[in-house]
């Protein structure tokens, strides 16, 4: 069994046919679903999930509660050494879910840095990532950090800054400023 982390921005809320196709491959092949708690992403691919009666989901959650946990499914809460409720503090699951999982499916409205986060988080456990870009209406296969860069130069330049400053993406800094569209 594959067990895929799904996540994605807080500003999305709506599944489209495409994604929907993609989740159902998942789940045509009994795959396990790993899943957060925030509103936007994770709430709107667990309505899908509790709709539809998929069982094989685990939702993980910062801190001793959960926020979303639609389908009253299986929860790992992940304690963080961080007591304010910060990036950090959330961020914490979403790396427990990064090294858990065997694949990542994120939904990306093209600025949140915490669905990037969880990009290079799978990356650095060399584990592929499919992430959907809302702006493109797009999906784009990131196997490596080349991939990332490239997705990356889509953005633009103020979003570019902060996800290297909060993301401490140094190492791509002088790549990314070079502006590449031609992949979407």
């Amino acid at each position: 069994m594959i067990t895929v982390f799904i996540g994605g921005s807080r500003k999305i809320s709506t599944l489209n046919q495409e994604i929907i196709s993609r989740i159902k491959n998942i789940l045509n092949k009994d795959g396990m679903i790993l899943i957060g708690d925030a509103n936007g992403a994770d709430k709107t691919v667990q309505k899908y999930l509790t709709e539809i009666g998929y069982k094989n989901v685990i939702v993980f959650c910062a801190g001793e509660s959960c926020r979303n946990n639609l389908g009253n499914w299986e929860t790992r809460n992940i304690l963080s050494e961080s007591k304010k409720k910060d990036f950090n503090f959330f961020a914490h699951k979403d790396k427990a879910m990064s090294k858990e999982a065997d694949y990542g499916f994120m939904l990306w409205d093209g600025k949140s840095k915490g669905t990037i986060n969880n990009a290079v988080n799978l990356l650095k456990a060399e584990k592929k990532v499919l992430i959907f870009h809302s702006k493109y209406k797009n999906f784009i296969s990131v196997s490596k950090m080349d991939d990332l860069r490239q997705l990356l130069k889509s953005c633009d330049e103020p979003t570019k800054e902060k996800l290297i400053i909060d993301l401490n993406l140094t190492e791509l800094k002088d790549e990314l400023r070079q502006k590449d569209l031609s992949y979407v």
